[in-house]
C-alpha cells in the first residue's frame, strides 16, 4: 500500500520502533553504569531492554492502529472492485452512507453493480495523500491509479486513469467504514460522480 509520507513517530502502536529505540537507550545506559549495578541481581536489569524490545514486536504483531485499519479498508475496497465483488464491498460502507450522487449505501452499490456487470478494471493502486483522524471520524484524501481491463468497454478509449478522491469514515466498534466518498479529479481535471455514469464514449471523449 502506497503512502504520501511517513508520520512523526509519536504513537507506539503505529510506530513500535519507538520502543526499540527506548530499549537501545536503556541498554546503552546499563552498559555505561554497569559497575553501579548490584552484582547478584545485575542480570535482572539486563532483562529490561530485552522486555522492551519484545513488547515492541508484540505491539506491531497484535495491534493495528487506526491508520493501518483505514489503509486496510482502502486496500480491501480496491481489491473488491478489481474482482467485481459487490458482496465484499457492502460491509466496507457505513449503514448510513450517502454522498452527492448516492442517497444511500444501496444506491452506491447499485451504481457499482451497473458498472461492473462486464469486465472493467484490471488493477487499482491506491495511495494516501492526507489522513485526518479524530476520535470516531476520519477524512482521507487519496489517489487511485486505475488500469482498465483490455476486455472491457473502457479500454478502447482509455488504458488507465488517475482518480483523486475524498472519503469520510466513521468508526463503529473497532472498525472503520466509509460514510461518504467524493471524486475530486480525474486525470488532474475537476470531476465528480457524474463522470462515472453514462456511455464510456461520452465520458472519455
Amino acid at each position: 500500500f502506497l503512502s504520501a509520507g511517513d508520520e512523526p513517530m509519536t504513537n507506539i502502536v503505529e510506530q513500535p520502533w519507538l520502543l526499540l529505540i527506548a530499549a537501545g537507550v536503556v541498554f546503552i545506559g546499563l552498559a555505561m553504569f554497569r559497575d553501579l549495578l548490584p552484582a547478584r541481581r545485575a542480570w535482572l536489569f539486563w532483562l529490561l531492554p530485552v522486555a522492551i524490545a519484545i513488547s515492541a514486536f508484540g505491539i506491531d504483531y497484535f495491534f493495528q492502529s487506526d491508520k493501518e485499519k483505514i489503509e486496510t479498508i482502502l486496500a480491501r475496497a480496491a481489491s473488491a472492485v478489481e474482482r467485481e465483488d459487490i458482496k465484499s464491498l457492502e460491509p466496507l460502507f457505513w449503514k448510513n452512507y450517502s454522498d452527492s450522487a448516492h442517497p444511500s449505501r444501496q444506491a452506491l452499490l447499485n451504481h457499482f453493480q451497473s458498472r461492473l456487470d462486464e469486465p472493467l478494471i484490471e488493477k487499482i493502486v491506491p495511495a494516501i495523500v492526507s489522513l485526518d483522524i479524530r476520535q470516531s471520524d476520519a477524512m482521507v484524501i487519496f489517489t487511485a491509479r486505475v488500469k482498465f481491463d483490455p476486455q472491457g468497454p473502457v479500454y478502447e478509449y482509455m488504458k488507465e486513469m488517475l482518480f483523486k478522491l475524498q472519503a469520510d469514515l466513521t468508526k463503529e466498534g473497532d472498525g472503520w467504514f466509509f460514510s461518504k466518498t467524493e471524486i475530486l479529479t480525474i486525470n488532474l481535471q475537476p470531476a465528480g460522480w457524474k463522470n462515472t455514469q453514462g456511455n464510456p464514449a461520452e465520458i472519455f471523449n
